[in-house]
C-alpha cells in the first residue's frame, strides 16, 4: 500500500459522475487511477445484504493491487488498454444535477451538526436514475433496473480470493456456452484488462443485449479465447431485492411493501404449487409514500398471488421490473391475495 497514494472520499455531494462510475449501492469500493486519471481497475463487490465479504477477501485485494502496480510500470506504453474502463453514462456531471437532488444538498458536509443528513449516499444516485424515467413517464431500461450485473448472470462463479477465476461454470449458461471451465484465469474481456470480480461487472454493465464478449482465458498455462453472446433479456437472471437502491423500488411499485417468495412448507399449507406466484408480505411502510400499501388495505402475512392480472412474477425482482418497464405512477393494478384462508382482491397505486 505504501507505493500508492490513497485518498478516501466519504460522500458523494460532488462527486464526479463522468470518473467515478461504481456500482453505487457498496459499502466499499476503489479505484486503481494514473495521476491523469486513467482507470487501471476497480474493486468491490456485493450480491448480499448481510454478508457484506461474500464476494471480496484481502487476499483478491492484495492481487488486484499488485496487478495495478505492474501495470502502472508498464504505462503509458499499455494507455490504449484501459479506454473502456469508463465511459460517459450520463449528461449529469455531478448527482445535483439530477432533478431529483436538485437543491437538497451542499457541496461539502455541515460537520458542525446534522453531518449525516447533509451527506448525500451514493445509493441516491442510482434512485436519481430511475426517478429520472418515472418523472418522465418512461419505461426504465434493463441497465437501469439491473445495474452492474454479476458474473453469475451469465454462469460464471469466481473466487474472491483470486483476481478473476472461474470457480463454477453453470450448466447451461452463457459461460458454458462459450466453453469457460473451472479454473480458468480471466485475463481480460473485450480488451480491457481483469484484475477483479468488479472488473468483469464494469463490462458487464456497459454491455447490451446482443453484444459478443471477446474473452481472453488462461486455461493449463495456456491462452484461450471464447465469445460470450448476449441475449436477449439476459440481464434479467440478476436478483436485485438485496440493493439499498430496493427501498426506493418498493415505494414505487410496491407501496412500501417488503415482498420474498413464500418458504416450500407454506406453501402446502395455502395449497399452491411451486409454479404458482407466491409472494409473502414480509413488511408493511408506515409512513408517507412507503404507507400507501398500508393505506389500501395490505397487512403483514399476506400472500400476493396475482398481481396486475400477472400470475407469473415469482420474486420482488420480476414485480420490480414489470412495474417500472410496463406501469406509470398514478395508475391503479388490481391485486389478489391470500389472507386468514380466503382470497381478498385489493387495489395498489404506483408511485
Amino acid at each position: 500500500m505504501d507505493q500508492f497514494v490513497c485518498v478516501r472520499i466519504v460522500q458523494a455531494n460532488a462527486l464526479d459522475l463522468s470518473l467515478f462510475q461504481f456500482d453505487y449501492d457498496l459499502t466499499f469500493a476503489a479505484f486503481f487511477m494514473n495521476a491523469d486519471k486513467t482507470i487501471y481497475g476497480r474493486f468491490g463487490t456485493r450480491s448480499d445484504t448481510k454478508d457484506a465479504t461474500r464476494d471480496i477477501s484481502i487476499e483478491g485485494f492484495r492481487k488486484a493491487l499488485v496487478s495495478a502496480l505492474e501495470w502502472h510500470k508498464q504505462y503509458p506504453a499499455n494507455k490504449d488498454l484501459f479506454r473502456d474502463k469508463r465511459q460517459a453514462e450520463s449528461k449529469h456531471k455531478t448527482p445535483a444535477e439530477y432533478p431529483s437532488l436538485r437543491g437538497k444538498f451542499k457541496a461539502t458536509l455541515n460537520y458542525d451538526k446534522n453531518v449525516a443528513r447533509s451527506c448525500m449516499h451514493c445509493h441516491q444516485i442510482h434512485n436519481a436514475r430511475q426517478r429520472l424515467y418515472r418523472s418522465q413517464r418512461k419505461p426504465v431500461p434493463d441497465h437501469i433496473i439491473y445495474p452492474w450485473p454479476l458474473p453469475t448472470v451469465v454462469g460464471l462463479s469466481l473466487d474472491p480470493r483470486e483476481m478473476a477465476k472461474v470457480r463454477q461454470v453453470t450448466k447451461d449458461s452463457l459461460a458454458e456456452q462459450a466453453g469457460f471451465r473451472s479454473g480458468d484465469e480471466i485475463q481480460s474481456i473485450n480488451g480491457q484488462p481483469i484484475l477483479s470480480i468488479a472488473d468483469v461487472q464494469w463490462v458487464l454493465h456497459t454491455a447490451r443485449d446482443g453484444n459478443k464478449l471477446k474473452a481472453k482465458v488462461v486455461r493449463n498455462g495456456q491462452e484461450q479465447s471464447l465469445d460470450i453472446s448476449l441475449e436477449r433479456g439476459w440481464r434479467t437472471k440478476e436478483d436485485i431485492s438485496w440493493r439499498t437502491t430496493s427501498w426506493d423500488l418498493r415505494r414505487m411499485a410496491a407501496g412500501g411493501l417488503h415482498l420474498i417468495r413464500l418458504p416450500d412448507r407454506d406453501r402446502r399449507k395455502a395449497k399452491l404449487t411451486g409454479k404458482e406466484m407466491a409472494l409473502f408480505v414480509d413488511h408493511v411502510g408506515q409512513y408517507g409514500e412507503h404507507a400507501v400499501a398500508k393505506r389500501a388495505g395490505f397487512r403483514h402475512d399476506d400472500i400476493i398471488v396475482s398481481f396486475d392480472g400477472r400470475t407469473d412474477l415469482m420474486s420482488e425482482t420480476e414485480l420490480f421490473a414489470y412495474v417500472l418497464k410496463k406501469r406509470m405512477a398514478g395508475e391503479v393494478v388490481p391485486v389478489t391475495l391470500i389472507r386468514g384462508g380466503g382470497r381478498l382482491k385489493l387495489k395498489l397505486r404506483m408511485q
